[in-house]
């Protein structure tokens, strides 16, 4: 596994990712315990309630999980840059936890800077991988 070496930042925050949204289900989880939610039926979309925007949260998370996997294959199994492409993760990494946190807060600003943040990661990913065809 040498061809790896060069992109274990990025394999660490593939984990550190997993973790994430791991932690961020169990908040999902407990505040639906805590409000006495019925599961599997919908949360009402209110802003206002942090189960809400910790299920959004979740949820955003997920709808960009897919893309950030496929990336990383693609860059590493295309020989991308190794520093483009650990520098976009930890980048993808520090907008999805600051996401979650200032989504948790209600801080709507921040946390569609941060989601830029990581939307912005991923599409280095893409160049950095896409690069190595020139």
């Amino acid at each position: 596994m040498e061809f790896i070496e060069p992109y274990k930042i990025t394999v660490l925050v593939l984990g550190l990712s997993g973790i994430l949204f791991w932690l961020q289900l169990v908040i999902v989880d407990i505040l639906g315990i805590k409000a006495k939610h019925t599961p599997g039926f919908a949360i009402a979309q209110d802003h206002q309630q942090l189960l809400f925007r910790a299920n959004r949260t979740l949820a955003n998370s997920n709808e960009s999980v897919g893309i950030l996997l496929l990336l990383v294959t693609f860059a590493i199994l295309s020989n991308a840059n190794p520093t483009w492409l650990n520098n976009a993760a930890v980048a993808y990494f520090v907008g999805r936890a600051s996401h979650m946190l200032f989504y948790y807060f209600n801080i709507k600003l921040m946390r569609s800077i941060a989601f830029a943040v990581s939307l912005i990661a991923l599409l280095l990913m893409f160049i950095a991988g896409l690069m190595s065809y020139s």
